[in-house]
């Protein structure tokens, strides 16, 4: 018999165009849905003034809310907020929240007056730097996120090991849905790789991929530091990395600035590219990925990586370890210690075909359909319409 179509209402700060693994773990999920045949909203801020406020894009419908020019710390105020999400909320089955988020006790206590549930999604614990400001809004998302979760039916967590590490997620275990993140990845062009490969190379040294924001808790420096080792033995290596490098609310390239230099000979700086058939080539044309961050809770990139046939260094974050242990397609080394990725990039590198899976393998683990099957199975039967 064929079940109802469900009507999702999905909730978070940042939607398309707005670029990071967060964003496109939520469009993979919103258009998958949309495709099935359900009902589909996205609630977020007008982040940029060109946006419309409201439209639909791959049968997603995107309602933006207009922002002031004021910002607290990464975030956003969004005045029509409540009155927005009231009638939105009246109208659709579930709501899917995207933690970390200001408004998740609001949509706790208007599920209580529409008689919608909240299902959140965490994508990683809110870390400041230091400072007092900072430290004061910490406290208050994670008080406001807490008061969310005592009353969610459940929550959804990358992984189990990052939810037993996770200051959010461990008061709350007993009610975390584990469900692998919705990765999808176009098979690499070998030509358009091998392209990439040859304008990229020196003098025929391997390449070394850094994928994701050059961001403090990314910790880019490490990388860049580790070509003190790896420099040794490779001394035509290069650095190339893809994504947004300066970034106007962090100050980690200036911050970094000076080790850049140091190793300008040796870095590549792409900034960031949206075509998905352009990353898979770019993965393809790297020997080996390497992810350096303090505080990991998964990392897409590690998979699409490993998909195009790339091995992965990665850092021993809780989380982020998890795709390298689960296929064994790369090593993990110490969080902080650039001499320890620099030789574990050397250990790739001289021997490539140990830590190499093939595509089948890794989409047997981290499978897309089995992905929104299981977030699917979730909202029905925790949503308003059941069954």
């Amino acid at each position: 018999m064929n079940q109802p179509k469900l009507k999702i209402l999905i909730c978070l700060l940042y939607y398309l165009p707005h670029r990071t693994g967060m964003q496109l773990y939520i469009q993979r999920i919103a258009e998958e849905m949309a495709r099935r045949g359900h009902t589909v909203t996205v609630l977020c801020a007008r982040h940029k003034p060109e946006l419309t406020n409201d439209e639909t894009v791959n049968g997603v419908r995107i309602v933006r809310l207009n922002v002031p020019p004021l910002a607290v710390s990464r975030g956003m105020i969004m005045p029509a907020y409540p009155w927005a999400a009231y009638q939105l909320m009246r109208e659709h089955d579930v709501v899917n929240l995207h933690t970390p988020m200001a408004e998740t006790a609001l949509l706790s206590i208007l599920s209580s007056i529409t008689g919608t549930p909240v299902i959140p999604t965490h994508h990683g614990d809110l870390i400041l730097p230091p400072g007092i400001a900072n430290r004061v809004i910490q406290g208050a998302m994670f008080a406001l996120y807490r008061f969310m979760a005592w009353r969610a039916p459940k929550v959804v967590g990358y992984t189990r090991d990052y939810a037993e590490n996770s200051y959010y997620l461990k008061p709350f275990l007993d009610k975390v849905e584990v469900i692998y993140p919705p990765i999808t990845m176009p098979e690499p062009n070998p030509d358009g790789a091998a392209k990439l490969r040859a304008e990229w190379q020196r003098d025929g040294g391997p390449l070394i991929g850094f994928a994701g924001r050059f961001v403090q808790e990314k910790r880019p420096d490490l990388l860049i530091r580790s070509l003190d080792v790896i420099l040794e033995k490779y001394p035509n290596a290069r650095i190339v990395f893809a994504g947004q490098y300066d970034i106007p609310y962090e100050k980690t390239w200036e911050l970094y600035k000076p080790v850049v230099d140091k190793y300008r000979d040796h870095l590549i700086f792409l900034g960031l590219h949206s075509d998905m058939q352009f990353m898979a080539d770019f993965f393809r044309a790297m020997d080996v990925l390497a992810l350096t961050s303090d505080s990991e809770c998964f990392a897409l990139v590690q998979v699409e990586a490993m998909l195009c046939g790339t091995p992965v260094v990665m850092t021993d974050t809780p989380g982020g370890r998890v795709p390298v242990q689960v296929t064994g397609m790369g090593k993990i080394v110490p969080r902080g210690d650039s001499a320890a990725i620099g030789q574990a990039i050397i250990s790739v590198l001289d021997d490539p075909a140990v830590y190499r899976k093939s595509r089948a393998e890794i989409e047997e683990i981290f499978n897309f359909q089995r992905t929104v099957n299981q977030y699917e199975a979730l909202f029905r039967e925790h949503g308003r319409l059941k069954g």
